[in-house]
């Protein structure tokens, strides 16, 4: 189970883009790795298809290890943690103890 879940808005703390705050916009359990919006952008060339016309050079988002970003809670990065709430399994920020969903 990741810590991080598509949608949630994380900062980075690592890399080239570092400081940097963004949505998630996809996860992939198996790689552990998110991409980040607007995050980690890099120059891809692409042949002219159906979807593309033209083809050239694209802007896209690459994947970042989920080890160099954190949580941001209330504004303020966090680490995350588990708790049993009643029968069901929650995350928690560390900094704050706040309950996240």
């Amino acid at each position: 189970m990741m810590k991080i879940k598509k949608g949630d808005t994380v900062k980075v703390i690592a890399g080239k883009d570092k400081g940097a705050e963004g949505k998630v916009l996809a996860v992939n359990v198996k790689d552990n790795t998110v991409v980040v919006e607007n995050v980690n952008m890099v120059s891809k060339h692409s042949k002219p298809s159906a979807a593309n016309q033209n083809g050239g050079i694209i802007q896209k988002e690459a994947p970042l290890h989920v080890s160099n970003v954190m949580l941001m809670v209330g504004g303020k990065a966090t680490r995350v943690g588990f708790k049993m709430d009643g029968d069901k399994k929650v995350r928690v920020a560390k900094a704050t103890g706040a309950v996240i969903d």
